[in-house]
């Protein structure tokens, strides 16, 4: 039957779609040639005599995985590469294709949906391992953008790659993509994916950059990165980062914050281009509410969500001079870089 009123709250957003239908439902559709989950078939993507695909549950999600390729898709993925779409163009072919009304026309559906697919017993926690690479020059053009120098990513353990293990399968790094080195694991960034972009294996215990702070020090900022907290590194800011910005710090974290520096501050992302939901500056205004932090927000104005990429857009200069200027005058009068 098909969809006759789209409720105005639904947007062609992977996450309205995915409240639907599922990523099973996305790739039995899809992949002609998969059957079950876990259970190795042939690629339909390219010439393949061998079973040497599976599609696997990853972190409460789906991931296809091409062991004779290394290559690994999400269900969004995959639908851009067989159809070579955009990632938006998959996005409506989907929407299309399950009558899911999110483009603005009425669809017969011509998929079928199989309901909720129950994941396994969770398994032992991922091991990630890593073949690094030389630097280049792509790397270093990535990065200056964001203010960050090769000399401030060795600081803070960040290494590119050229593969990753998680457990014992092999993937190879198809863009760029760089380990984080942390005392209780890694963490895989693959900046240009989309659904692929993260892979970690050090818990939510692991605070980003702490390793790095000072014994003492007048401000320490909670970011929203690692990225982000080596974008302040290079404007003199000692700062840290949780795993997740949608995480609320410790008591124990911010008790030890406030015991070695006499200002904690709190700069997480301006998500501006999601309207009144904004959910960096929803989550900025608890912590700030729970443990009476000074949030510094980056106006709207500059169309920069965050620190690094206020320095992408604009410079190092100016993103100093907004953290400064949103700063109280008591503590912009004390402050002192490192």
């Amino acid at each position: 039957m098909a969809i006759q009123i789209r409720n105005t709250e639904d947007i062609l957003h992977r996450d309205t779609i995915l409240s639907k239908i599922t990523e099973f439902d996305i790739f039995k559709h899809y992949c002609s040639n998969f059957k079950e989950l876990n259970i190795k078939f042939c690629s339909d993507l390219r010439v393949d005599s061998t079973p040497t695909v599976s599609i696997v549950f990853y972190k409460k999600g789906l991931l296809y995985r091409d062991f004779g390729s290394g290559q690994t898709l999400s269900c969004f993925d995959y639908v851009m590469h067989k159809f070579n779409l955009s990632y938006v163009g998959a996005l409506k072919k989907i929407s299309i294709d399950f009558g899911l009304g999110l483009t603005g026309e009425v669809t017969e559906p011509v998929a079928i949906t199989y309901g909720k697919i129950e994941e396994p017993e969770p398994s032992k926690a991922t091991v990630i391992r890593v073949k690094r690479r030389p630097w280049n020059e792509e790397d270093k053009n990535f990065w200056t953008q964001f203010g960050i120098s090769k000399k401030t990513l060795l600081t803070f353990g960040v290494y590119p790659i050229q593969y990753y293990w998680l457990n014992e399968t092999r993937f190879k790094s198809h863009s760029l993509s760089y380990v984080y080195v942390f005392t209780t694991g890694y963490k895989i960034y693959s900046p240009y994916e989309t659904d692929t972009k993260w892979f970690s294996s050090a818990g939510k215990e692991c605070v980003q950059g702490y390793q790095n702070l000072p014994e003492k020090g007048n401000i320490v900022v909670i970011t929203s990165s690692l990225k982000d907290v080596m974008s302040l590194y290079e404007l003199g800011y000692n700062s840290v980062a949780l795993q997740s910005e949608m995480e609320m710090p410790s008591q124990d974290l911010i008790d030890d914050l406030r015991s070695r520096f006499n200002y904690v501050l709190l700069l997480y992302d301006n998500d501006f281009d999601k309207g009144e939901k904004n959910p960096g500056q929803t989550m900025a205004i608890k912590i700030c509410d729970k443990y009476n932090l000074i949030n510094i927000c980056i106006p709207t104005i500059y169309q920069s969500k965050d620190v690094s990429d206020l320095i992408k857009n604009c410079d190092k200069e100016t993103a100093n001079n907004i953290i400064l200027n949103n700063l109280p005058w008591k503590v912009r009068t004390t402050l002192t870089k490192k």
